[in-house]
């Protein structure tokens, strides 16, 4: 892609999201998330291949219903009560719309099933803004509106925990297994936005750095599915020893970093008087952890097949800059011990 072109198209993302987050007004906030999507759609499409198309236009369609259905729970609030501001959603009908409208476009369950099919048919860059950097307009509109209602949220936190683990167990593509992963860390912090949103933010940032670096990772060793990550103790040995580390954190194994958000959370639940939804987001986050530990063996423990169809590819040395990967390795691995201070900080 021309370069130029390239630099329009992610100043165009950054634009779309500052805009949603600057704006207290309901039509600004719909105008930021529509220039995201229609930023992302020619980043997608631009290997001119059937699936990355129809990934585009998947997504399209499914991001396109999401802004019209959001632009028609604002209308009908801005109807029923006189106000467009955000912080000011008051009638539960339109809350509850605007809800599973944002749910949609973040892909949360029971409305994510659009997120695997789309991240499949895309390159793992694009796949890695797809998981990342589109979350964060919606999260941030989410966070704003402090809806009444908080039995529908923890419905939606359970549901996508469970299918994030569920969904993720029987996938050998990489792309459709972060896919899950994604919906399954988006449960636990709805589960825990209307209790205590500093936490949803810290779990936001921790599912960022981690998200980010397996990506990169993937990236690194040109991997898309299981059997591939098999032959990456001939290219990167270090790096190698370190994954496994890296998708445990993912899976929430304590001592690594994605322990601190889940245990945090399942806290914050309990004094809630939620020990039944704690449970159940628990017991859903072994599923979750099961599928990384796949990944892990198929990583660390398996020979890579040495037949003719399996032979290891020819590789030049990668033009990947690797500082990035190093940087959020480690912080996804060691962040662990910055629990306390964290703590200390989000009951101020």
């Amino acid at each position: 892609m021309n370069p130029y072109i390239l630099a329009a198209l992610l100043f165009g993302l950054g634009l779309g999201t500052t805009v949603t987050f600057a704006s207290s007004h309901w039509l600004l906030a719909w105008m930021g998330l529509e220039m995201n999507t229609l930023a992302i759609l020619p980043l997608m499409a631009q290997h001119h291949h059937p699936r990355a198309v129809e990934a585009a236009t998947k997504y399209f369609l499914t991001q396109a219903t999401g802004a019209a259905t959001l632009l028609f729970a604002s209308t009908t609030n801005a109807w029923l009560t006189g106000q467009w501001d955000i912080l000011h959603m008051s009638h539960p009908l339109a809350t509850t719309l605007a809800i599973l409208a944002l749910s949609l476009k973040i892909g949360l369950a029971p409305l994510h099933t659009w997120l695997p099919e789309v991240l499949q048919g895309l390159d793992l860059t694009t796949g890695l803004i797809l998981s990342t950097w589109q979350k964060l307009a919606p999260f941030a509109l989410l966070l704003q509106m402090q809806p009444t209602n908080p039995s529908i949220l923890i419905m939606l936190g359970v549901a996508s925990t469970l299918v994030g683990g569920w969904g993720g167990l029987n996938q050998t593509q990489l792309r459709k297994v972060l896919a899950y992963s994604s919906t399954a860390h988006l449960g636990w912090m709805i589960l825990i936005l209307q209790f205590s949103p500093s936490l949803t933010l810290l779990t936001l940032l921790t599912y960022l750095v981690m998200t980010t670096s397996t990506f990169l990772l993937f990236k690194l060793n040109k991997s898309t599915s299981i059997n591939m990550l098999a032959t990456s103790w001939a290219k990167t040995p270090a790096l190698t020893t370190l994954t496994p580390l890296v998708l445990l954190s993912l899976g929430g194994l304590p001592p690594l970093t994605g322990f601190m958000p889940k245990w945090l959370i399942l806290q914050e639940l309990t004094k809630q008087d939620l020990a039944p939804v704690a449970t159940l987001a628990a017991l859903t986050a072994l599923l979750s952890l099961y599928f990384y530990l796949r990944l892990t063996y198929a990583m660390t423990l398996t020979m890579s097949p040495n037949n003719v169809t399996g032979t290891t590819p020819w590789r030049l040395p990668s033009l990947q800059l690797t500082l990035p990967l190093a940087i959020l390795t480690v912080a996804t691995i060691s962040l662990l011990p910055l629990a306390p201070t964290i703590l200390a900080v989000l009951t101020l």
